[in-house]
């Protein structure tokens, strides 16, 4: 019997990747074709699956990559095929998203289909940019509206190529007009002509709950002339009404500290998303390039025999999660756990790194305030006659070790993973974003970053003044230095957290008095 498949009508929501629903997510995970629209922003697709067929279906003003027809077409042809099939748009479904249309073309085909509402931009673009669509005292009421002009009203003898209700419209508290910033001097003039105030406020809003949002205020009076001065384009929607005026003390989204910069983010995929994720929270847009890959090493053989004579060592000595996440796997490898740490004291660089350890059950009883090989080597104190291990990366620096062995320790020097070179298919596209000057900040955070992302982009393009450059900590901006890289900001707490909070801090004092 032939499988019969599914469609799944996802509303992706407004553009924040975070604003699509559980249910959503799990459905886009599960699908084996996902069809797709313009505004769908690429952080969801990446959670489909690898082995997943992709349809791109995206519509804009003067161009259809699919009419409506083939699309309809498609999503029966994938699911008679006994597929699982994603139909992910932008915002909600049923929201001028024609979903209804594309549902009854699967009713007609006799095709299950499942609806996942979405957070539709009506409601979440306004909130984003500091507008509730109602609020106590002045808005009781809101309507959403298509701004697109329709073909049987072109040649209406009015002007009014939309053909709606304006008499009908105006009397309600607060009005989103959806697609409609090319009809703005249509839309402002027929309110006015129906009874709206010439005073009533009016905000339109591009790419709304992105880090690119922007946001133009006016009134009916000037809004149409005030966003062609500000070259606003689409997509955008307009709010209308008093609400629009709550946007100078309610704005937050837009209000954060590092708002609309390009933050380039060097680390390796397997730890940018935590950077990607902190730059987000103040505003940043993150754009990964990994410049380092973090792999096994070529031979196990010395790790695993260090695991095996653990219990000979006085100390071990972890310099970064990645040392602790493979140590860990070859010690589960040979059948062990947490228990063949005993009677040896755990020394660790920085509190990622203790924080992987806690992880496993186990605490460290040394972690120097300064996360460097010199600050170890200072709290250590006497170490002689003392074994320690040291598991680390094959290019760590050598001056933890040497340090050690001078004081009279015994050290086993080990390679617990292989830094390599990171993604170098991007590098041409990153290469010609830092060049035009699309890149804000670029942010290192170790020297092997600062190296592998020099050689990538060789010959390094002249950098713009505008560019920020922020390193982790003294070392990586010595490194930074020494190939020819102008530092900025340098990190005083030599975490991740610190990077971000001394890059807020570092453009807050950036910012004119009389904008403050």
């Amino acid at each position: 019997m032939k499988k019969t498949g599914i469609v799944y009508l996802i509303g992706a929501g407004p553009g924040d990747p975070g604003l699509i629903t559980v249910r959503g997510r799990e459905c886009l995970v599960q699908a084996d074709v996902v069809v797709y629209d313009h505004l769908v922003g690429s952080e969801l697709l990446d959670v489909i699956r690898s082995d997943a067929e992709r349809i791109y279906a995206g519509k804009l003003p003067d161009h259809h990559t699919l009419t409506q027809e083939e699309i309809n077409a498609v999503l029966v042809e994938k699911a008679q095929a006994g597929l699982k099939v994603a139909r992910l748009k932008g915002g909600d479904p049923f929201v001028f998203g024609r979903g209804g249309e594309e549902a009854l073309a699967l009713v007609e085909a006799g095709l299950p289909f499942e609806v996942v509402p979405g957070v539709t931009s009506a409601i979440a673009v306004p909130a984003y940019a500091g507008i509730p669509v109602t609020h106590r005292g002045v808005a009781a009421s809101f309507a959403v509206i298509t701004g697109h002009r329709r073909a049987e009203f072109e040649n209406a003898e009015d002007g009014d190529a939309l053909g709606l209700d304006w008499e009908g419209l105006a009397g309600i508290d607060t009005l989103v007009f959806l697609m409609g910033l090319g009809a703005l001097s249509l839309i402002a003039a027929q309110l006015l002509k129906a009874g709206r105030s010439p005073e009533t406020p009016v905000a339109s809003i591009r790419w709304g709950t992105t880090p690119d949002q922007e946001v133009v205020t006016g009134t009916l009076v000037d809004i149409a002339e005030r966003v062609k001065a500000a070259g606003l384009r689409p997509p955008a929607i307009t709010v209308v009404g008093e609400v629009a005026a709550l946007r100078e003390k309610l704005c937050w989204f837009d209000a954060r500290p590092l708002f609309g910069r390009r933050v380039l983010v060097t680390r390796a995929s397997a730890q940018a998303s935590r950077l990607s994720a902190q730059l987000r929270q103040v505003g940043a847009n993150p754009v990964e390039f990994p410049t380092i890959s973090i792999n096994p090493p070529e031979d196990w053989g010395q790790l695993d025999a260090a695991i095996e004579r653990l219990s000979t060592y006085d100390w071990v000595i972890f310099t970064s999660a990645n040392g602790v996440r493979f140590f860990w796997e070859r010690l589960e490898q040979a059948g062990k756990d947490a228990r063949a740490f005993a009677g040896v004291r755990l020394a660790v660089i920085g509190p990622a790194t203790a924080e992987a350890l806690k992880q496993h059950g186990l605490q460290a009883d040394l972690m120097p305030e300064k996360f460097v090989a010199e600050a170890i080597l200072e709290a250590f104190g006497q170490v002689k006659g003392q074994h320690i291990l040291l598991p680390r990366a094959d290019i760590a620096r050598e001056t933890l070790a040497e340090g050690l062995v001078e004081a009279g320790a015994q050290v086993d020097e080990i390679d617990a993973y292989h830094t390599g070179p990171g993604e170098t298919d991007k590098a041409e596209e990153i290469r010609r974003m830092v060049a035009a000057g699309d890149i804000d900040v670029i942010t290192f955070t170790s020297s092997s970053t600062v190296r592998n992302f020099v050689a990538a982009l060789a010959p390094l393009p002249d950098l713009p003044e505008s560019l920020t450059v922020a390193c982790i900590g003294p070392i990586t901006a010595d490194t930074a230095r020494e190939v020819g890289l102008p530092v900025h900001v340098v990190a005083e707490d030599y975490t991740i957290d610190g990077l971000v909070e001394s890059l807020v801090h570092h453009f807050a004092k950036s910012i004119p008095l009389e904008d403050v």
